[in-house]
């Protein structure tokens, strides 16, 4: 291995190191929580070794975002597969989205509710979250009907499982009701 390749390796591993810990202070005390003076300070590098990486608070919130998507879509694609019929499909896909949102506050926000400078919805949007939103495509295509474009049905559903995330994590629908909301928005907005 030459020098240049050790370097971009331990570049690499300082980077994933700052995303992990960024993220995990997230996850227990909240993004306000998190610092380039609290990640200098865990992970025991210097304030201007993370500006080497990141160039702020930011970038390190699109970069969890990011991580975010590619285990979104993962769950999906895990709670999808394998499963028979368009109903319990559609019904796996919803239940592992909000389950996601519930595990992973930090990295939901970061996906959704923070400025992580990432472009949504658009031709430069990165791989990752063009993904996520394939994986919803993928079930949800069947489920638009022919007279519904699939992408747009995908991004309407979309809007509903995030509606349905956020209410409940900020305490406005009782969690009890979680499971009837979703064979309500399955049998009346799917209608499958």
């Amino acid at each position: 291995m030459s020098v240049q390749e050790r370097k971009q390796r331990e570049r690499a591993e300082r980077e994933r190191l700052i995303v992990a810990t960024a993220r995990e202070l997230a996850e227990q005390q909240g993004w306000d929580a998190v610092t380039t003076r609290r990640l200098a300070e865990r992970i025991e590098y210097s304030q201007p070794v993370l500006y080497s990486h990141f160039r702020g608070k930011r970038e390190i919130i699109g970069a969890v975002a990011l991580q975010g998507a590619a285990e979104l879509a993962s769950a999906v694609r895990g709670a999808t597969s394998g499963v028979q019929g368009l109903r319990a499909r559609v019904t796996a896909l919803a239940r592992a989205y909000l389950d996601f949102a519930v595990r992973n506050p930090a990295v939901y926000d970061a996906l959704f509710q923070l400025d992580g400078g990432l472009v949504y919805a658009q031709e430069d949007t990165p791989e990752p979250l063009k993904d996520a939103f394939a994986a919803l495509l993928e079930t949800l295509d069947k489920a638009a009907g022919d007279d519904v474009h699939p992408g747009l049905f995908t991004e309407v559903f979309w809007a509903a499982l995030h509606g349905l995330a956020t209410l409940t994590r900020a305490g406005r629908l009782l969690p009890e009701d979680a499971e009837p909301r979703v064979e309500l928005l399955v049998d009346r907005l799917a209608m499958v």
